[in-house]
């Protein structure tokens, strides 16, 4: 029975999901909790004190609300689902962040909703505020510049710029990473709460900073207008235009904001001033322009005011913790200076180790290097000695041969000139044999028209004997006592005494001359023969100088002598060539 009383007291529970910026969390919440109990549950999970700006968020058809922090969870519109979803984001926003946000926490989850609403495009951001926002960014996530570590392309996986200012421009990522780098190297020895805090200090100045907008009509009219709710006050824009404001009403000039059913009216606080008024058709829209407008207000006045106890004491342990922080930072910064120095000096000396040693072992190659040298120079030497010795024998050979040479040149100048003189008596004699040649022709000739003019004296005596034989017959006949002679016998024994006459006298003569003719042949044969055996004699001598000359390795050079001046075969034996037509006609 016990067990089962204990287990009705046992109080009904159910699921929360909660979502901040950079975490998820779980949550079994009792039935009977409040949004104050939630909240508050979560913010000491996180460890979060600046409460004020937060709310836990959640979905509501087509649009979005607050958790109440004084009704259960349970009696809100919240989804049904399990476990239930919210989002813990920051509810109001800060006039200026430097002063009024005290956290590291409370700065850090600032910085991420900022962040992703720029990068979503909820707050408009020119190109150029971009790059600097994503450089501080950068700082935030990764710390100080390295480029021995941040090489190019460490940037690729992150998501830096809005979309809008990636289109606007014809640029590659790594244009763009190259551009935010440039910046991010500036931003040396900032810690992350700082470079966050720089980010948000750039941020709040922007014209959709902490604005939300709602969707309004203006009375009578009807004209669709944009009421936005931040920090400052109330807003209103045109539809087309979220940057500049058609009216504004400061906190300070509101006096009163009243509404009733779909209607707020807003009551400047002076009265000559005329009040304004607008619509908004959905109920839930107006409850949460409603809660905004409060909670702003308050805060508005709030910051007018002496901080109370509680945000004193947050403020002096901000400013402990960060006077600390600042020591810890500067003893850090000159340990790794030292560490810096230390590894710098470290490298220094290595390398300075690593140069000794390349110089030792350079030392060591030289030594080794010289050695061989040494003994390749000794080598030389002994061979070059040699070698001396050897030239100088070569020399003492060369000027004994050059001796002789000088000495066969001097040789060969005198039979160059003998040769020379040789050739001058062998032209000589060439042209003499041609003369003569032509004497024996002319001789030749002549002879030929003397045997002619004998012929024809033979003929005209044979004719004048034959004459004188016809005369002289019968006397002949009677004063010569031979025997007579019977018969027909006696006149052919006269012919016969006349051409045996005849014949006796015509073969002396000719065997006369043709003796006469033979001697002078063969002496013009004997003198040729003699003449070609010399000039043969002198072509030999002339070819063998000329062998002995390219013998002697060019130190001296002889001029080619001209051959012997050619006599042409048919002057050269043109009498015998007559002597031999003359005996073919003979």
């Amino acid at each position: 029975m016990s067990i089962l009383g204990l287990k009705k007291k046992q109080a009904k529970t159910f699921k929360v999901k909660v979502s901040t910026m950079d975490a998820e969390m779980e949550f079994s919440c009792e039935v009977k909790w409040k949004g104050k109990d939630l909240f508050d549950l979560v913010c000491r999970t996180i460890g979060l004190r600046e409460t004020w700006f937060f709310g836990l968020r959640y979905t509501v058809k087509d649009t979005y609300a607050w958790l109440k922090p004084d009704k259960r969870v349970l009696d809100q519109e919240v989804p049904k689902d399990s476990p239930i979803t919210f989002h813990f984001l920051a509810k109001f926003f800060p006039e200026k962040v430097e002063d009024e946000l005290v956290q590291e926490i409370t700065q850090h989850l600032f910085f991420l909703q900022v962040k992703k609403q720029i990068l979503d495009e909820e707050i408009f951001c020119s190109p150029e505020a971009s790059v600097l926002l994503a450089s501080y960014a950068v700082q935030a996530k990764y710390g100080d510049y390295d480029p021995n570590f941040h090489k190019p392309g460490f940037l690729a996986q992150d998501e830096l710029l809005p979309k809008r200012v990636l289109m606007q421009y014809q640029m590659t990522p790594d244009m763009w990473e190259e551009k935010i780098t440039a910046w991010y190297a500036e931003h040396r020895n900032i810690t992350r709460d700082e470079a966050e805090m720089e980010y948000l200090k750039i941020a709040q100045d922007l014209e959709m900073y902490g604005v939300s907008y709602f969707s309004i009509t203006q009375n009578k009219r009807d004209t669709e207008l944009l009421l936005g709710v931040d920090a400052q006050g109330l807003h209103i824009y045109s539809p087309s235009n979220k940057l500049s404001p058609n009216k504004s009403f400061p906190w300070s000039g509101i006096r009163n904001i009243s509404y009733s059913e779909k209607e707020f009216t807003i009551k400047p606080l002076d009265k000559k001033k005329e009040v304004f008024k607008f619509y908004s058709s959905q109920l839930r829209v107006n409850k949460l322009i409603l809660q905004l407008c409060i909670g702003n207000h308050d805060l508005f006045m709030r910051r007018r005011k002496v901080d109370s106890i509680e945000v004193q004491q947050m403020k002096a342990q901000a400013k402990e913790e960060k006077a600390r922080k600042k020591v810890e930072r500067q003893i850090l910064a000159r340990e790794k200076q030292m560490r810096e120095e230390a590894e710098r000096a470290k490298e220094e000396m290595e390398h300075r180790l690593f140069q000794l040693q390349d110089e030792a072992r350079m030392a060591n190659d030289a030594l080794l290097r010289s050695e061989e040298t040494a003994d390749l120079l000794a080598e030389k030497a002994q061979i070059a000695e040699e070698e001396a010795k050897l030239l100088a024998h070569k020399a003492a050979e060369a000027e004994q041969e050059r001796q002789r040479l000088e000495v066969t040149a001097l040789k060969t100048k005198e039979e160059k000139r003998l040769m020379e003189q040789k050739m001058r008596e062998a032209e000589q004699l060439a042209v003499k044999l041609v003369e003569q040649s032509e004497r024996r022709l002319k001789e030749a000739d002549h002879l030929k028209q003397d045997l002619n003019e004998a012929k024809d004296a033979e003929r005209r005596a044979k004719q004048k004997l034959l004459e004188i034989t016809k005369s002289t017959y019968p006397l002949i006949a009677a004063y010569s006592s031979p025997p007579p002679s019977t018969g027909p016998e006696s006149p052919d024994r006269t012919v016969d005494m006349a051409s045996s006459i005849r014949m006796d006298f015509k073969n002396s003569d000719m065997k006369r001359l043709s003796m006469e003719i033979e001697r002078e042949r063969l002496e013009y044969m004997e003198k040729s023969k003699h003449l070609q055996d010399q000039l043969k004699e002198l072509k030999s001598e002339i070819e063998s100088l000329k062998l002995e000359e390219q013998h002697q390795a060019g130190l001296y050079s002889l001029r080619s002598y001209a051959e012997p001046p050619y006599i042409p075969h048919s002057n050269r034996n043109s009498a015998y060539m007559a002597q031999m037509a003359f005996y073919e006609e003979v």
